[in-house]
């Protein structure tokens, strides 16, 4: 994160923009409209000023702008679009202290000004960190038809209760609850609708159950959610609303960064390890957690890497769970196989090579594998092995063993669907050395069977080749006369 994203008080409070332009009278529209007195240093104004100066808080100050006139101010605009002029204010406003912004030159901004959904008083900001403020202004565009003017009716109708709801539940957890059934429940639907004296009517309602219902221990949950092989994309909307409904999280190095993002805020984030020989928490330990979080009242969620039910040991965790009559939902996940496959395009069943496709595990619960080796080597057949990657060379050698050709195609595929996915392509005899030469350390998926053969011809997902089209596709997008920074 680049920039901090905050929202600035300032009603009452002096805010200086200098020039008469276009750009000078979009500053004055903003800092006018959230309340500030607003001191334009210029010249003359050009017509985009004509309604702004009818504004009482608006000051027109016909001088330059100078250290005598900063004094006290909270922001300053310097926006004449003439570049010393424009760097000499910078300047004064660094050695006074004060925050300054000067638009399309993000080397002088201590802030910048993000696109604004205004839906007051809910307010909705999208910034790309001066990188591109059209991808901004297109997101924000999408937004306008999500959030309608009337989520600004909802919000101020809610603030009208905020006391009262501290008031009446005391418990923190509580108010939160009440808080989320509130707003995704048929009170907001009537304040989205017009209705507010029904909606204050039912909400007075369910203030006071929740009161009554105070002094009662609130009653937990667990959400054992697959969330795929890495990228957030994949998720299903399912899973996406109960992680961000949780109020605590335990996750293990399989779950990327841009996973936890989608974790609320003030959600208490617990990190259980599952390294392969190096668990900082051991299963049992894991799911008594579970258990014992459940019974504080709290909503727990079980954050698993790929599908909970595929070698993710949910079934274990839920048993304990339903022995102490805890609530819980699972939500499947894409399994890792399905995903690295696709993403190295390597189809697990196609017509011509492979007719069934066998899911294996290459890691034990005593860290001994004991497959069926009968099973697995047959012709027209995918095996895809999980957790195999410290077991690969034992892995293979056993396939071969077991009758296999030493030359069936072999693909390792290394963080799967993430961008630093790799591809190691190889044989039976060949791939495990290959494996170490590559360096990789995982999470890995192997598939094993002729579909391997396809990836050279079917593989679409090259990050690094497709992250700088992407930036070269936006580049190019952008006109010669639009500013690329605010």
């Amino acid at each position: 994160m680049e920039h901090l994203p905050i929202n600035i008080d300032l009603r009452g409070r002096k805010v200086i923009v200098t020039g008469g332009i276009t750009g000078s009278a979009r500053k004055v529209g903003l800092a006018l409209r959230a309340g500030a007195l607003v001191e334009v240093y210029a010249l003359q104004l050009g017509p985009d000023f004509h309604e702004l100066v009818k504004n009482p808080a608006l000051t027109h100050i016909k001088e330059r702008l100078g250290t005598k006139h900063i004094d006290g101010a909270a922001l300053i605009f310097a926006a004449c679009e003439e570049a010393d002029e424009d760097k000499r204010i910078y300047d004064m406003a660094q050695a006074a202290g004060i925050l300054v912004n000067v638009p399309d030159k993000s080397e002088l901004c201590d802030f910048i000004m993000p696109a604004i959904l205004d839906r007051s008083p809910l307010i909705i900001s999208v910034s790309s960190a001066g990188a591109s403020p059209i991808l901004a202004r297109v997101i924000k565009a999408k937004l306008e038809t999500i959030f309608p003017a009337s989520y600004g009716q909802l919000a101020a109708f809610v603030g009208r209760f905020r006391g009262e709801v501290m008031d009446k539940v005391t418990t923190g957890a509580k108010r939160l609850r009440f808080w989320e059934k509130l707003i995704d429940g048929p009170v907001a639907d009537m304040a989205l609708a017009g209705d507010l004296r029904g909606a204050e009517e039912l909400m007075r309602t369910e203030l006071d159950s929740a009161a009554t219902q105070d002094d009662k221990p609130l009653m937990g949950e667990v959400y054992v959610v697959g969330a795929g092989p890495g990228d957030p994309d994949l998720l299903t909307f399912k899973a996406l609303r109960l992680i961000q409904r949780a109020d605590v999280v335990l996750y293990d190095r399989l779950i990327g960064k841009g996973l936890l993002n989608l974790v609320r805020r003030d959600a208490e984030r617990i990190y259980v390890g599952k390294l392969p020989k190096d668990h900082i928490m051991r299963q049992e330990e894991i799911t008594r957690q579970l258990v014992k979080l459940a019974k504080q009242g709290k909503r727990v969620l079980r954050l698993k890497g790929g599908d909970p039910f595929i070698f993710g040991r949910g079934g274990e965790e839920i048993e304990m769970l339903a022995e102490h009559g805890i609530p819980f939902q699972v939500v499947p996940g894409i399994t890792a196989a399905a995903c690295a496959s696709t993403y190295a395009g390597i189809p697990l069943t196609h017509r011509e090579h492979a007719q069934a496709c066998i899911f294996v595990t290459g890691h034990g619960k005593e860290g001994k594998v004991d497959l069926d080796w009968q099973a697995l080597i047959k012709p027209h057949q995918t095996v895809a092995i999980y957790m195999g990657l410290a077991q690969l060379g034992n892995l293979t050698s056993d396939f071969i063993k077991n009758g296999a050709d030493k030359d069936l195609p072999v693909a390792v595929i290394d963080n799967g669907t993430r961008r630093n996915q790799r591809v190691i392509i190889g044989t039976l005899t060949t791939i495990a050395d290959k494996v170490v030469e590559s360096g990789i350390e995982g999470p890995a998926v192997t598939i094993v069977g002729t579909v391997v053969t396809l990836h050279d011809k079917l593989k679409w997902f090259m990050p690094e080749k497709q992250t700088a089209r992407a930036q070269q596709s936006a580049r190019d997008a952008i006109p010669a006369h639009v500013s690329t920074t605010s």
